[in-house]
C-alpha cells in the first residue's frame, strides 16, 4: 500500500511523492523550465490565474481569467524568481511597470515557438487561506496603465494558450 502523502501521477509507472512539510516543488520546476527554454533560444511564456491573491499586473490584460506574459530576459527587466514570487518590470503601452506574480498563481510555462513546457494546478488552498485572513484587505492589486483610448478592434498582443490541462 502506498503512503498517504500527497502525490502526483505523471504516467502509469511514475508517481512523485511530496512531503507536505517541505516547500513547494512548483517554483523549482518553473525556474528550471525558464532556464531550459531560454538556453534553447526560445521565448518563455507563463500563463497565470488573473484572480489569484497578491497578483500585481496592469489592469485589463486578462483574457477569460488568464494572463499570458512573455518572461524572456529580453522582454523583462530585473527578473527575479524565488520560492514565492516572480518579480520583474515589463513595458505595457510603452510604459515600464513592476509586476508581482506569486509562483502559485502560475498555471503553465512553455516555449512560444513550440509549446514545450509544463501545466500546473493552481492550489485552491491559496485562495481559501487568503479569504480566511481578515487582515488581508486587498485580494488582488492591479496597476492601471495611463489613461488612453482603447482600440476595441485591435487584437491583444498575447496569444491565447493552446495548452490544455489533462487529468
Amino acid at each position: 500500500m502506498r503512503s498517504k502523502n500527497p502525490s502526483l501521477k505523471l504516467s502509469e509507472n511514475t508517481v512523485l511523492i511530496f512531503d507536505p512539510n517541505m516547500t513547494s516543488i512548483k517554483p523549482y520546476f518553473i525556474q528550471a523550465l525558464h532556464q531550459w527554454i531560454s538556453d534553447n533560444d526560445l521565448t518563455p511564456l507563463i500563463v497565470i490565474d488573473a484572480n489569484f491573491p497578491g497578483l500585481r499586473v496592469p489592469a485589463g490584460i486578462d483574457e477569460d481569467g488568464k494572463i499570458t506574459l512573455n518572461v524572456s530576459w529580453g522582454a523583462t527587466d530585473h527578473l527575479n524568481m524565488d520560492e514565492e514570487l516572480m518579480t520583474f518590470s515589463a513595458r505595457f503601452g510603452g510604459r515600464s511597470q513592476a509586476l508581482i506574480v506569486p509562483m502559485e498563481s502560475i498555471v503553465s510555462i512553455f516555449a512560444r515557438e513550440n509549446g514545450k513546457g509544463m501545466v500546473f494546478e493552481v492550489a485552491a488552498e491559496a485562495f481559501a487561506d487568503e479569504s480566511d485572513n481578515n487582515d488581508a484587505e486587498v485580494k488582488k492589486e492591479t496597476v492601471k496603465p495611463e489613461a488612453q483610448p482603447k482600440d476595441k478592434n485591435k487584437k491583444s498582443g498575447g496569444r491565447k494558450s493552446h495548452l490544455t490541462l489533462v487529468d
